[in-house]
């Protein structure tokens, strides 16, 4: 019965491997391989940066998270993730544009940190590429939880072993194809999820008996569709929760600023100008998919709120479990299969670029930058691709629990990238008074306070209980500003750049 679907699922991860053969000849420089010789066009740059932004939990954590609790904690991050999106390419995305060329052609992240505050003994870039190989290990290894889920809960198949080929998948188009296989196969993935999560949306409402019905749920449940209070699936009431978790909901938007495969688009556009068209795509993508996302969880909730195996973190099925119980009869099974697809595509999209920009950090910003090691442009490749697998076998040791939570995983990862690289960010571009030494204080306490916050201080409860993420990225801007004021100004070199840069991006 379920042929056709697997059939649907496999031909689709086919294209994707498809795809990184053909980009694999492309790849002449580690330019080409990590930055796409700078030549990505709007809808590519959109696509790409969204679909790599938004990975499974937007097919599973976010509908699982409305599905068991209702508006109040989904909607508010949604929230919260419209506005950083938003915030994140009106201000950030064309400067930093500019200025990663004006310093020294910077094609990492942590590469143009360096560069930025004349880092000649790599500190700044270091500290960031081991970051991002934690954090990002840490976020892969979501990905891959979810592609063993879906297999799991589709076909009946092995959750480990499921796991493995889809990473193994992700690895070989990624290793090959480098960023320009990468952002070719995010348009697709993009699209894909859009058709998915729209489908599965308007089919769920009919089923339900219409949006009307939908909503009358939704009221006889207490605190569902509140904006103070949640629904508590398990004792059936309201909980309230006051102004912190609304706050905790909206600083997930604030992790945009330092989100490495987002802002590594920005670097990659071909053409400034053509920035604002990219974002019009992106924020017309993201406002159509949150949205419908949150309310699958409520359509979700009318039609199938007393099944067992949605209990907990079984929550985060509901997409999996709509689609493969209401479309049978309605549509070809290889539909289904297509819709289904949606989901690999969410993991795809973000595994890629997350694999990509850690390995770009040990090829480049520690083997080059910290080791001193000349490497051929070959060699750099070789090591990057090397990176990648590594990195992925971490991630599937992180997966083999089938128990985790996308949503916790992706939560902690977003989390240490905001508290880490967001601050810094917005000062590096819009600050020319901050100094490397501030750079160096904001970032190490952005990203230790994200990490050990929820097992130290997040433990006691009360205000204490708010998104790590919003304390990091408190502290790490009081201490960029404190640390700069207090130690000597900028070089004359940073403050040109930094003013050519700021001309650049005010020209257009």
């Amino acid at each position: 019965m379920n042929a056709p679907i697997l059939i649907a699922m496999v031909l689709y991860m086919a294209v994707v491997v498809w795809i990184g053969f053909i980009y694999s000849k492309k790849n002449q420089t580690s330019e080409d391989y990590f930055l796409g010789g700078r030549g990505l066009g709007p809808w590519v740059t959109a696509m790409s940066a969204e679909a790599s932004d938004m990975s499974s939990w937007l097919l599973m954590g976010l509908p699982g998270l409305a599905f068991a609790t209702g508006f109040s904690q989904a909607g508010w991050t949604a929230i919260g993730l419209i506005l950083g999106t938003y915030l994140n390419w009106k201000i950030v995305a064309k400067r930093l544009r500019h200025y990663t060329e004006v310093s020294e052609n910077s094609i990492t992240l942590p590469d143009f940190f360096s560069n930025r505050f004349k880092d000649d003994k790599k500190i700044l870039s270091s500290i960031s590429a081991v970051m991002i190989l934690i954090f990002f290990t840490v976020y892969t290894a979501s990905g891959f939880a979810a592609c063993g889920t879906l297999f799991n809960s589709v076909f009946g198949l092995d959750y480990q072993k499921s796991m493995i080929v889809c990473a193994a998948v992700i690895v070989i188009y990624t290793s090959l194809g480098g960023f320009l296989a990468a952002s070719t196969t995010d348009l697709i993935q993009g699209l894909l999820m859009s058709f998915a999560i729209v489908v599965v949306l308007i089919v769920g409402i009919v089923a339900a008996g219409g949006i009307g019905n939908v909503i009358d749920y939704g009221k006889g449940l207490e605190g569902f569709f509140d904006i103070m209070k949640y629904h508590d699936p398990e004792t059936g009431r309201a909980v309230s929760q006051g102004i912190l978790p609304i706050a905790s909901g909206l600083a997930w938007g604030l992790g945009y600023f330092g989100m490495p495969h987002i802002l590594v688009r920005f670097m990659a556009l071909r053409d400034p100008q053509e920035m604002k068209k990219s974002r019009n795509i992106a924020m017309i993508w993201v406002l159509i998919s949150l949205t419908v996302a949150v309310c699958i969880g409520f359509t979700g909730a009318t039609l199938y709120s007393d099944v067992a195996e949605l209990a907990g973190n079984g929550n985060q099925r509901i997409f999996i479990y709509m689609t493969t119980h209401l479309f049978k009869g309605l549509i070809p099974l290889f539909l289904a299969g297509v819709i289904l697809s949606g989901i690999l595509a969410a993991t795809m999209s973000t595994s890629d670029s997350q694999l990509l920009i850690a390995s770009s950090c040990v090829s480049k910003d520690l083997f080059q930058g910290l080791f001193k090691k000349k490497l051929e442009e070959k060699q750099v490749l070789l090591i990057s691709r090397v990176t990648t697998i590594l990195i992925a076998l971490v991630g599937i040791v992180i997966a083999l629990d089938e128990n985790s939570s996308v949503f916790g995983l992706v939560e902690n990862a977003w989390a240490g990238f905001g508290g880490a690289f967001g601050p810094l960010m917005l000062f590096s571009l819009f600050w020319k008074r901050t100094n490397l030494k501030g750079a160096i204080a904001g970032m190490l306490s952005g990203g230790i306070i994200a990490l050990v916050w929820p097992f130290t201080l997040g433990t006691l409860g009360g205000i204490f209980e708010i998104y790590c993420l919003l304390p990091a990225f408190i502290i790490s801007s009081l201490l960029i500003v404190i640390v700069s004021l207090c130690t000597e100004e900028p070089e004359k070199i940073m403050v040109k750049e930094f003013e050519e840069a700021k001309k650049l991006s005010a020209a257009e």
